[in-house]
C-alpha cells in the first residue's frame, strides 16, 4: 500500500476531517453538539460519562489523525524512529479510546442492538490493538502489519459513521432504527475490507 496512490488522498482527507471532529466540542455547548443532544441530564450530570466521552473522541480523533501515516513506506524506510514513535502514540490513544468508549457504549442511544453494535466495535478494536503492539514485540513485521491494517479499519469507523449517518437522514429513515444499523454497518463491512486488502498484499508478495 503507497500512500502517494490517487485512491489514498480522499482516505486522508476524510481522516484528517473527521480526526479534527472533536475539536467542535471544545467550542460548543456540549448539550447541544452532536449525540450528546439526545442523552438525558442525568446521565450527562453523573460525573463521569462525560469526561469517558471526551476521552473517547479526544483520543480517537489523534488515532485516526496520526494512524493512516503508519502505511507509508517512505516513511517508514526514511524515519524509522518516528514511524516507531507515531505508532506507540497510536497504540497508546486507541487503547484509551476503546476503553472509554466501551464504557459509554452500554448508554447508546436507541438500547441494546447499539450498545452491543458499539461495544463489539470498542472489544475488537482494543483486541487489535493488542494484537498488533504484540506482534511487532515479537519482531513479527508482517503479522503486524496485517493487524494494523485491521486495526485502523475500525479507527476508520469513526468517518463511515459520520458518512452514514447524514445519508440516513437525507433517505429520512427514522433516526433510532438508521442508528441500530449504523452501530454495526460503521464497522464491520471496514473490517471485511481490510482483510480483502491483506488478501491482495499477500498475493502481491508471493508474486514479486
Amino acid at each position: 500500500m503507497r500512500l502517494n496512490q490517487w485512491p489514498w488522498v480522499p482516505f486522508a482527507l476524510f481522516a484528517v476531517a473527521v480526526g479534527l471532529y472533536p475539536l467542535v466540542y471544545y467550542f460548543t455547548d456540549m448539550r447541544h453538539a452532536g449525540l450528546l443532544q439526545s442523552k438525558s441530564g442525568e446521565l450527562l450530570g453523573n460525573g463521569w460519562y462525560v469526561p469517558a466521552f471526551y476521552l473517547h473522541i479526544t483520543a480517537g480523533g489523534i488515532a485516526l489523525l496520526i494512524g493512516w501515516t503508519q502505511f507509508s513506506l517512505r516513511l517508514r524506510a526514511r524515519y524509522l524512529n518516528i514511524h516507531r514513535l507515531i505508532g506507540k502514540v497510536y497504540v497508546i490513544a486507541v487503547g484509551v479510546s476503546g476503553c472509554a468508549g466501551l464504557c459509554i457504549a452500554f448508554f447508546a442511544t436507541g438500547g441494546l442492538v447499539p450498545a452491543m453494535g458499539f461495544g463489539t466495535l470498542a472489544i475488537t478494536w482494543l483486541f487489535t490493538d493488542v494484537m498488533a503492539y504484540s506482534s511487532i514485540r515479537r519482531l513479527d513485521v508482517d503479522r503486524h502489519q496485517q493487524w494494523m491494517i485491521r486495526n485502523y479499519a475500525l479507527t476508520f469507523a469513526a468517518v463511515t459513521l459520520r458518512i452514514y449517518l447524514p445519508l440516513s437522514q437525507l433517505l429520512h429513515l427514522p433516526f433510532l432504527t438508521a442508528y441500530a444499523v449504523i452501530s454495526w454497518l460503521c464497522w464491520i463491512p471496514n473490517l471485511m475490507v481490510s482483510q480483502r486488502i491483506i488478501r491482495n498484499v499477500r498475493i502481491n508478495r508471493s508474486r514479486a
